[in-house]
């Protein structure tokens, strides 16, 4: 056999290609020449290099004066810091050279000191009088700046400080230059900057001072030649009205308004309605059915007509518009609005679709992106729209234009009304029923943002769409939404299947609501299973949380208890006993959530003890999130009851104290107990002498026998008290040794506890005491001495009840001493510890 020719477009190594490669390599290497250029020679680097015993003013100086334009802007960029530490040097060294740099500025420098300028103002690090007196000058000195974005920003600035400035200050520093700023003689820049200072300053003077001084300026813009002063004045409109008052607003704003909204600027007649729009509310019933009413009806009818940014303003202003306007309309002016806003709805639908968008022009892409904005301004405004036609008229009238907007091709208008689909049924109220089928169209959009802005309010619709609608019966009412239950499971599962884990974390929250809505055999059958699934399979540590928790609600509102006790076993046996670590974590997470949602009692009965098993899990990380929880596994022990629970409790505390080997799961178990204790001691100090009176109290004999021989450690070596004094110094002696021995004990000899370290005080089983031996978390000074000494009956290696939901066999904490046991010599003196 032959070997198969070489394909066409196989790689050729003949030398011709070898020469074309080379060229490609060098082509590579002339586009990496810049990026090695761009590298500081070492000459530029001294010019950079600054010295560092210079103070921050001194640096700031120096870098302003010899320094390059980066570190110039960066020592703008700092000045807010330098006002803050050192105002006057600030002021008096570094703002002259910020002046004198300026002059020259580039755009970048420009734009960090007006953000600078700003902040010191905000943050009020000097006076405003200091700051009239240093910073306004400079400010106004930019506002002209060629820059329009550099002008912009200055202007910013000059705004904000507008609303700080005393009103003499307003007057002779920014007012009085204003007038002949607003000139016909001046640039346009400059006249648009006037209009933005002069909307900012008018509630800042009294009537008298505006009626001579500001609207005579008010009307010269309003007038001018060009239309973008003309439209940037009338936008200032409505903070004018707000500062002048109704009877001016009436007189003098109204008539320009109704002027500008002839003009033929497009733009200055968008900017006429929206301000007559935001103005409604402070022009009565007659002016606006006589005077408004007629130009919102011209402007509607020539909208079509106009360019569709007109249309876009429009939509998005028909809410405040019908709210601003109702019960001024007649019936029949009431229908053609209506039907106006229904025409918007579907504006852009009539035309063809399925072309291929490459084919498309250009002007008619950009066409159909404005109907689109157009439509989802009419699903935000739907809302408005019900309360114009009444609820009640809603089926009749608005019920088609709402199935429109749910089935849009597009996404963002979908989005909208999935956002207004609470409001709407709010509005609805009884009538909620009428939008079941657009719940179900929108819980199966096969856009995951549209499911996110729905989900939002989700478990309020559910309890509408449950409460609502014509029956009495919740039963009824169910049993309309037949696809409810399919669409949810469906609705997850499309999340799931997605990379957006927020928005299913956020669904599997919102799914805590299905126990009001539906039974809980519906839930039982077809949630809570797939939410343990997902805990035990889900690999967003968030998303298993979640569905951690409403697995929880879920088991909380069962009241069937053979499920309940199935789910029970399966979180205990398939989680708490589950041979993947990250199953064990999850149900220590279980746990948490069970405390927070169900009773004391149920932890503790079915919970309690496989949670505490995990103090024998062969994983750090699951004994040290165990640890984290012991605080609040503890809290839901009731004693006496569960007193057995608290030994088993404290029996896993001792275990950890002595034979973790972990460093960090040992570190926190110390720390809670050295909480634990501090907290008791602030809380509960106690002397000596209530130490051993509370000794005296217990249930042993007051006195002891005279038979005890008592060692005592001295130069005489023992004795034998014979008296009543003596025998009151030898228990003094006793109560010091270990009240010393309990309340000073250090928790880093507990890692010695193992080799049999040395222990200062008498055994614990004498004479009664043997009770102590059982330690009560709540009883922390007997804690540290009986971790360390572990008595036989608490063996550090004694194992826990196997059984998750039983008892056990719990030891009797009276075995290790009672008042049969012989008396023993209790020993003061130190032993040595074995090697």
């Amino acid at each position: 056999m032959h070997p198969p020719p070489p394909a066409a477009d196989a790689m050729d190594f003949s030398q011709n290609s070898l020469f074309g490669y080379m060229e490609d390599l060098q082509e590579l290497t002339i586009i990496e020449r810049p990026v090695r250029r761009s590298l500081k020679t070492p000459e530029e680097i001294e010019r950079l290099t600054v010295d560092e015993d210079l103070s921050d003013i001194e640096r700031a100086v120096y870098l302003l004066s010899a320094g390059q334009d980066i570190q110039g802007t960066s020592v703008i960029a700092n000045l807010p810091f330098l006002a803050r530490q050192n105002p006057a040097e600030t002021l008096r060294r570094v703002l002259p050279k910020v002046r004198e740099v300026l002059h020259v500025a580039g755009v970048e420098m420009q734009l960090t000191a007006a953000v600078s300028f700003r902040t010191i103002l905000q943050e009020e690090s000097v006076s405003i009088h200091t700051y009239a007196h240093s910073f306004l000058q400079v400010i106004l000195l930019h506002l002209e700046h060629r820059d329009a974005g550099v002008s912009n920003a200055w202007l910013e600035t000059l705004l904000s400080v507008i609303e700080v400035l005393p009103k003499e200050t307003l007057k002779h520093e920014i007012l009085n230059p204003l007038v002949s700023k607003a000139q016909l003689s001046q640039t346009v820049q400059s006249r648009l900057v006037s209009c933005k200072i002069l909307g900012k300053m008018t509630n800042k003077f009294d009537a008298h001072t505006i009626k001579r001084e500001i609207l005579p300026l008010v009307k010269s813009l309003c007038q001018d030649v060009e239309y973008e002063v003309r439209s940037c004045m009338c936008r200032q409109l409505e903070n004018i009205a707000q500062g002048i008052g109704t009877e001016l607003t009436k007189s003098v704003v109204l008539p320009e308004l109704i002027e500008l909204s002839r003009d033929e600027g497009s733009s200055v007649r968008l900017a006429a309605f929206e301000t007559l729009v935001n103005l409604l509310d402070v022009f009565d019933t007659d002016d606006r059915s006589q005077t408004i009413l007629p130009l919102v009806k011209s402007f509607c009818e020539k909208s079509f007509k106009a360019d569709e940014s007109i249309l876009i303003s429009l939509s998005f202003h028909l809410g405040k518009l019908c709210h601003g306007l109702y019960g001024i309309f007649t019936p029949d002016q009431h229908l053609r609005f209506l039907e106006f806003y229904k025409k918007l709805c579907t504006l852009g639908l009539q035309q063809e679709n399925g072309h291929n968008e490459n084919q498309i022009p250009p002007q008619i892409l950009e066409q159909e992106k404005k109907y689109i904005s157009v439509r989802k301004n009419c699903a935000y405004n739907f809302p408005a729209m019900i309360v114009f036609v009444d609820p009640k008229n809603f089926h009749m009238e608005l019920y088609s234009t709402f199935f429109c907007l749910c089935h849009d091709p597009e996404v963002p208008v979908r989005y909208t009304i999935a956002i207004c689909f609470y409001e709407v049924s709010k509005l609805l109220n009884s009538g909620v029923y009428l939008i079941h089928k657009e719940l179900i169209t929108l819980l199966q959009d096969e856009s995951l943002e549209v499911l996110d802005a729905l989900i939002d309010h989700l478990p309020e619709i559910l309890e509408l769409m449950s409460t609502g609608g014509e029956s009495s019966v919740q039963e009824n009412k169910l049993s309309s939404l037949p696809d409810l239950i399919p669409a949810l499971t469906a609705a997850e599962q499309r999340a799931a299947a997605s990379l957006k884990w927020r928005t299913h974390e956020k669904l599997l929250q919102k799914y805590a609501c299905l126990p009001h809505v539906i039974s809980s055999d519906q839930i039982y059958y077809r949630f809570l299973q797939r939410m343990f699934t997902i805990v035990m399979t889900n690999n967003v540590l968030p998303v298993q949380k979640a569905a951690s928790r409403t697995l929880c609600i879920f088991l909380r509102y069962n009241r069937k208890q053979e499920q309940r006790h199935e789910v029970i076993q399966k979180l205990i046996e398939q989680l708490g006993q589950g041979k993947s670590y990250w199953n064990r974590l999850r149900f220590l997470d279980t746990c948490e959530f069970i405390i927070e949602i169900f009773s004391k009692s149920f932890f503790c009965k079915y919970f309690f003890l496989p949670a505490i098993e995990l103090t024998h899990d062969p994983v750090a990380n699951v004994r040290m999130k165990l640890c984290y929880l012991l605080p609040k596994v503890k809290s839901t022990l009731k004693i006496p009851a569960d007193k057995h629970l608290l030994q088993q409790l404290e029996m896993c505390v001792r275990k950890l104290l002595c034979q973790e080997k972990d460093k960090d799961v040992l570190a926190i178990v110390k720390r809670e107990q050295l909480e634990k204790e501090k907290q008791q001691s602030d809380g509960r100090p106690m002397s000596e002498k209530s130490f051993e009176k509370k000794r005296r109290d217990t249930k042993t004999p007051t006195t002891l026998p005279k038979s005890i021989p008592i060692s005592v450690p001295g130069p005489s070596g023992t004795s034998t008290p014979s008296t009543s004094k003596e025998i009151k110094k030898s228990k003094l002696i006793r109560s010091q040794s270990f009240n010393n021995q309990a309340f000073h004990a250090k928790y880093g000899n507990l890692d010695k506890c193992a080799s049999k370290s040395s222990t200062v005080g008498y055994t614990p089983s004498v004479s009664g005491l043997g009770k102590t031996s059982v330690v009560s978390l709540t009883d922390d000074s007997f804690r540290t001495r009986n971790a360390c000494s572990a008595p036989t009956t608490f063996s550090p290696n004694a194992s826990l009840p196997g059984t998750s939901r039983g008892t056990g066999n719990s030891v009797d904490p009276k075995s290790s001493g009672s008042k049969e046991t012989p008396p023993r010599k209790a020993t003061l003196k130190s032993r040595k510890s074995n090697p």
